[in-house]
């Protein structure tokens, strides 16, 4: 499965954990940017590198981050047919829940609030997740997709 990765500044460290950490796990993990630390970057500079590659590649994901995971959330939510869902810490079974519910395609996390540790962990959970297509999501994520 390929996995988009982008970040500004403030994810940027950990957006190249999770890059070498999904490729040693065996994902095709493809940094969208940025590539390099750049204190003044701002996240809608990239996030929308990852995001358009996640609408145009069916079946891949993307992971994006930023301070606290919000406005890059945000971001991607502007893009019809994209399902962003914010983590930076907490009960990890919220992961679980956007994918099986929401069907959540992109996860975007806050690194100003998580270790690196519990991203990979975080990461973990919502990979192993998939969407039930239970009638009431599809209806609901149906009608999402027509309020863009």
């Amino acid at each position: 499965m390929n996995i988009y990765l982008a970040s500004d500044h403030a994810g940027f460290e950990l957006k190249a954990e999770l890059v070498s950490y999904l490729l040693e796990k065996g994902h095709q993990a493809i940094d969208c940017g940025a590539g390099q630390y750049d204190e003044g970057d701002d996240y809608t500079d990239w996030i929308p590198k990852a995001v358009r590659e996640v609408l145009v590649d069916e079946g891949s994901l993307g992971i994006i981050l930023g301070g606290s995971g919000e406005g890059e959330a945000i971001a991607a939510n502007r893009f019809k047919g994209i399902r962003a869902t914010v983590y930076y810490g907490g009960n990890k079974d919220i992961l679980k829940l956007s994918r099986e519910h929401n069907d959540a395609n992109v996860l975007s996390l806050g690194a100003r609030f998580i270790s690196s540790t519990e991203a990979k962990e975080a990461v973990d959970s919502w990979l192993a997740a998939s969407f039930t297509h239970e009638e009431r999501h599809e209806r609901r994520n149906t009608a999402l997709d027509y309020l863009n």
